[in-house]
């Protein structure tokens, strides 16, 4: 008959090593997950109050249980501390402040025992499988990955991925595409989050990137650093475009992405459920990026407004509908290709806007400057278009309008000035009559035209601009001109964005810059008592305040 002992040994260890090889964890944590179940067991045994240590040899096999005590003159807790005199049957020459071992005898585990160490040890391996798997999945954001069709719940896609499990939310799926238990699938892993459930390996086959990782597989020229997709935007299931440059000039990219007979852009196609893909090439100049992007519509003109961020683009009467695209699909891909706003116009809306605005010019130059209608329009044709624009460029490119002369070009900007002044001191007086305090005209930047408008939205005070984050205050109106009513998820999403509220001075075109500047110059007063803070506002912990308050 077999020495119980030895059997106890090596069923120990075949449980240790059968564990460890069968959840792929290091065989140390489901050793230590022995060890706390019998420490556990032998503290219901022996007391709960005991310190008792259970150590397992990881190559014999034996089991050492022992009770830690410490050595003190007088004795207040008898199940954690000895007297010197106790001491020294246990250990000889022990003197107060050691801690010593007391052996204890094995103990056999019964029922209900065996069952809560069976709850420690599963603990304890299910955290290491997480911990393993968040390890392994936590730097492969990025990366595209293969698994297997678990389980479709509430329209979330579960996915084993073999040693771990995956979801494509449904806001992450390709619109219109059915998966069933067992489908083989291939995701981006968008993020891997760490979870007291485990983690939680987020995927995607809706995100720009997987199509990108698509043809980087198909591609060679991609996979190589030959060819590199430089922006990329989709309309889940049913269109994608991707701007492309070639950095060696005998490879074209176009033609290597769309490759022999279409089989690259095919391959990919097909694994987007037939999304159609218009691969552009890429190019510096955002003018004729642009006009790439809107194909197959034909542009007849674009114009740049770098403050607004924003496109101008002007197309043929009967380019108007395909430039727009149904639901203002292609326009919509175009804007975020580019990262720009695009207004779509007809060449006879543009006339007639350009138009207007000459007529307005016009018409604010002859009230301002009492000149007369010709005078006026010479200086709208030459590109002036604000007050401020005449009172302060060189009077050398005044003068060297036909017809005008140094002593015209001095006249007119000095009148200029005069009438910047009467606005101003015009503003002024409104400012205060809205009862806007004179402190907030010394802050940066501000103008008495941007005071009025405060002080119709209702800012008067220092702390009433302080209470304001720097979005509040400059934010710009976002969205295309042009949008359609679109029942699909992505243009309901742009519509929200579009929607947002801009900011109080967004029609001033003040840079984040200047905003967090003027913010943290409203603030500095809330400051001047607080220890730790500079005098001067734009301190670094004043600006630490602002930015934990413009991410919120």
């Amino acid at each position: 008959m077999a020495n119980p002992i030895s059997a106890n040994k090596a069923e120990l260890l075949a449980i240790a090593n059968a564990v460890a090889t069968e959840k792929m964890i290091d065989k140390a944590i489901v050793v230590e997950a022995l060890e706390e179940a019998i420490q556990r067991a032998a503290r219901a045994r022996y007391g709960a109050e005991n310190d008792i240590r259970a150590k397992l040899d990881t190559q014999t096999g034996d089991l050492r249980l022992w009770r830690v005590v410490e050595v003190v003159d007088e004795v207040e807790d008898y199940f954690k501390q000895v007297d010197v005199k106790q001491a020294d049957k246990l250990e000889k020459g022990a003197k107060v402040g050691d801690f010593i071992v007391d052996p204890l005898p094995p103990v056999d585990l019964g029922r209900i025992d065996a069952q809560s160490a069976k709850q420690v040890i599963f603990q304890k391996v299910r955290d290491a499988e997480r911990e393993r798997q968040y390890e392994e999945f936590k730097d492969r954001a990025g990366e595209i990955i293969t698994g297997v069709v678990k389980s479709v719940e509430f329209g979330h896609v579960v996915v084993d991925l073999g040693r771990a499990e995956g979801v494509i939310r449904r806001d992450q799926q390709i619109p219109r595409e059915a998966v069933r238990n067992g489908d083989r699938v291939r995701a981006l892993i968008m993020k891997v989050v760490r979870e007291n459930r485990g983690p939680q390996i987020l995927l995607s086959r809706a995100h720009p990137d997987f199509m990108k990782k698509l043809f980087a597989q198909e591609v060679p020229e991609i996979y190589d650093g030959i060819i590199e997709i430089k922006a990329a935007a989709r309309d889940p299931g049913s269109r994608a475009k991707i701007g492309v440059i070639s950095y060696d000039s005998s490879i074209g990219p176009v033609g290597a992405c769309v490759g022999m007979k279409g089989s690259r852009v095919q391959a990919v196609v097909q694994e987007m459920q037939g999304e159609k893909i218009d691969i552009i090439p890429w190019s510096e100049d955002a003018a004729t990026f642009i006009v790439n992007a809107l194909q197959p519509a034909t542009v007849s003109r674009v114009v740049i407004d770098e403050d607004e961020n924003r496109i101008e683009v002007v197309v043929p009467d009967d380019q108007l509908s395909l430039a727009i695209g149904r639901r203002g699909q292609n326009v919509r891909l175009a804007s975020q290709l580019t990262g720009r706003g695009i207004d779509i116009m007809t060449e006879a809306e543009s006339s007639e806007k350009r138009q207007k605005e000459f007529v307005e010019r016009s018409e604010m130059f002859q009230n301002e400057l009492d000149v007369d209608e010709t005078l006026a329009q010479l200086l709208v044709a030459e590109g002036f278009g604000e007050l401020e624009e005449v009172a302060y460029v060189a009077a050398e490119e005044i003068a060297l309008i036909e017809g005008f002369d140094e002593d015209l070009a001095a006249e007119l900007q000095s009148r200029a000035q005069e009438a910047l002044e009467r606005k101003e001191e015009a503003s002024r007086s409104e400012r205060r009559e809205l009862g806007v305090e004179d402190a907030l005209a010394e802050l940066p930047h501000l103008t008495e035209a941007m005071l009025v408008v405060l002080g119709k939205g209702g800012i008067k005070t220092l702390d009433d601009l302080a209470d304001l984050a720097t979005d509040e205050l400059i934010q710009k109106a976002r969205g295309d001109a042009r949008r359609n009513n679109n029942n699909d998820r992505s243009d309901r999403n742009e519509r929200k964005r579009a929607d947002e509220k801009p900011g109080i001075l967004a029609v001033f075109g003040l840079s984040e810059e200047q905003g967090n500047e003027i913010i943290m110059a409203a603030r500095a007063h809330w400051f001047d008592d607080e220890p730790g803070f500079d005098d001067e506002p734009g301190s670094e912990n004043e600006e630490d305040a602002l930015a934990a308050d413009a991410s919120q």
